[in-house]
């Protein structure tokens, strides 16, 4: 009797063993890169669903054009006419470094939209898509 309590009871720990084995780790969430152009990358696909494809009025008389691969190292994303894509940026935000410093102006900035464009920026960068 006594061994085979003994097995059932190296067979429950055993059992015990393979079960904690199989169990998955917490997921820890992937380190963020911090650098210009994954952070631009960010911002860019954040705020043309925010911005531009959601119909939002502040952004409805423009368009986003992406300037990611950028030579100088600055990647950035400008917010032209929605007519007249040729014409000068009323919107840039771009980053430079690693971690990226992150820079926005324009005309747009002095406007209404200033404030909210700016706190939108920051939370894209840090990876935060909600609109």
């Amino acid at each position: 009797m006594h061994t085979i309590t003994r097995c059932a009871s190296l067979a429950g720990t055993a059992l015990f063993a393979v079960l904690a084995g199989c169990q998955s780790k917490p997921a820890t969430p992937p380190a963020t890169n911090r650098a210009a152009l994954p952070t631009m990358e960010r911002v860019a696909l954040a705020a043309n669903a925010c911005w531009f494809k959601s119909g939002d009025p502040a952004f409805s008389a423009y368009r986003l054009a992406p300037e990611l691969n950028s030579f100088s190292g600055r990647p950035r994303i400008l917010a032209v006419p929605k007519g007249s894509p040729e014409s000068r940026p009323l919107l840039v935000v771009q980053a430079e470094g690693n971690p990226a410093r992150i820079d926005a102006f324009g005309p747009m900035m002095d406007g209404a939209a200033g404030n909210r464009i700016r706190q939108d920026v920051i939370r894209f960068a840090n990876g935060d898509k909600r609109c």
